[in-house]
This record gives structure tokens, sequence and C-alpha cells, in this order.
């Protein structure tokens, strides 16, 4: 309980002095990250969208404002997830560092998978360039990767296995330690929830697409669930400055695997409902069109 106390005082408070790590003799403050492997693929991705947007509407004077909004929405979190004080705070406590991988994972991804953005943003580069990009996306080899890659189980399987395999304990360290590991594990994180969305909403029909939510909820949450309940704790390095945030280093890994179990887990469901309502929706369509076909 004092846990999850401290853990809402921390979200509420404001920046500054109150996000201190340390305490006050320590001088450092909670501060935004402007790594260039972070920042130059968001800026050309966000300046690609806006300039193909420009030139779709000069065109054909119209821009489906729903999927706008969701890229948007999505690149905002992502940016906001990647380089506001979040990031830094991840670097010093578990729990945040586990909000911050459930935003990626969870919210941004989806909501970049659901905006389909490569078209607008081929519009955006020269008459010759966006014609040759076009060819070479629609070779046999680069559709029939994409084409594998975001088949519904591929995509639930690689998803799954890159939450797993960089959630054993001696490679999470080491990627809290290293850099290099740490843009890996972020990149594998969104890069794999970007494909397995891609297979949910655009690839999957309804029934099957809940399936696979499902079973990323299952395990996201048994994952979740061995990091809350374990007895001791398996994260030394991620957990190190928990004590200078009032938290045990336990503590600290207990709360981010309640993070993974039940908030994340809550965002999974609510997209299984959803589905499972499109998919049964469906279903009676397509019943009640087979009635009247046989009844003519």
């Amino acid at each position: 309980m004092r846990a999850l106390i401290l853990l809402a005082v921390m979200l509420l408070a404001p920046g500054g002095a109150a996000w201190a790590h340390g305490g006050a003799a320590d001088g450092e403050v909670a501060s935004w990250t402007f790594d260039p492997w972070i920042v130059t693929p968001l800026l050309i991705t966000g300046l690609l969208y806006a300039a193909g947007s420009v030139r779709l509407v000069r065109r054909v004077h119209r821009l489906n404002s729903v999927r706008a909004g969701a890229f948007w929405s999505g690149w905002l979190t992502l940016a906001a997830t990647l380089t506001s004080p979040l990031h830094w705070l991840g670097e010093h406590l578990f729990t945040f560092h586990m909000i911050e991988h459930e935003i990626l994972m969870a919210i941004s991804a989806p909501l970049i998978v659901a905006a389909r953005p490569l078209g607008t943003m081929l519009w955006a580069l020269p008459r010759g360039i966006r014609r040759w990009s076009g060819r070479t996306l629609n070779l046999p080899m680069p559709r029939g990767a994409w084409s594998w890659l975001v088949r519904g189980g591929n995509a639930t399987l690689l998803h799954g296995l890159a939450i797993w395999v960089w959630h054993v304990p001696l490679l999470f360290d080491a990627a809290v330690d290293q850099v290099a590991l740490h843009r890996l594990q972020h990149l594998s994180f969104f890069g794999s929830a970007v494909l397995f969305w891609w297979a949910v909403l655009c690839r999957s029909q309804a029934g099957a697409a809940a399936w696979h939510v499902v079973i990323t909820m299952l395990h996201t949450s048994v994952l979740g669930a061995l990091m809350a309940l374990a007895p001791r704790v398996l994260y030394s390095a991620q957990t190190a400055s928990s004590a200078a945030w009032g938290l045990t280093p336990l503590e600290d890994q207990q709360l981010a695997g309640l993070i993974m179990w039940v908030p994340a887990g809550t965002i999974y469901a609510g997209a299984a409902l959803v589905l499972i309502v499109l998919w049964i929706k469906s279903s009676s369509k397509k019943a009640r069109s087979s009635d009247v076909l046989h009844a003519v």
C-alpha cells in the first residue's frame, strides 16, 4: 500500500524539485532526453507524415481525419514517452520503466498502426522516388517477408518472444547499464508491437484477432504476476536506485509487475472485447445474409 501511495504522489506531483533523485543535495532533477538516435527518427517520420498530408490535401482536397488523429496521437505519445522526464524516471525506477514500455507497446503502436501512415508518408517524397519506393515495396521478396511477419500467429509469437526474452533479468539489467542495448530493447518492443497490432487490426479477421490479443494478455499477465509475486529481487541493476525514492528494490519490482499485470492487461482485455463484439456482429450479418439467400 505504501508503494502504491508513493507512485500516486510521484505521478501527480509537479516537476522540478519534486522529482529530485537522491535528495536536494544531489542536484539531479528529472529532465528531457534528446538522444539523436530517438529524436531523429521521430522528426523524420513526423515531417514526412505532415508533408504527405499537405500534398494529399492539395491533390485530392481531403484527408482521413480519423487516421490522421490516430497517427498524431500515437506519434505524440511515442515522442513523449521516449523524450519526456518519464524516460529519465524510467532509468531510475523500474516502475516508470515499465510504464514507458507499456505505453510504447499498448498505446503508441496500435494508434500508429490504425493510421496506416506509410501511404501518406510516401506522398511527401518526390514523384520519382515515390514511384520507385512503391515498386520496391511491391517486389515479391519484401511483400512476402512482410506478409509472413504480420501473419497472426507469427506476429503474436515474435512479440511474445521480444517481451519474455528482454525480461530475462540478466538481459534486462544489461540494457539498463548499456545505452546500445537499451535502444535495441525499445526498438524490439515497439517494432514487434507494430507487427502484432498490424496483424490484429489490418490482417486478421475479428475472431482470430481477438484470440491473438487474449493470448498476449494472458502471457504478459503471467510475466507481470511473476515479477509482482517474486519473493526476492530479480532485477538488481534496474532497482538499484529505488531506496532514494522511498521504495525498497522489491517494492519497485512489485509495482512494475503490477503495472504489466493489471493496467496493461486491462488494455488488452478491452481490445479483445471490442474485437469479439465486432466478430459477433459480423457473424450475425453473415447469418442473416445466408437466411435471405435460402429464403430466395
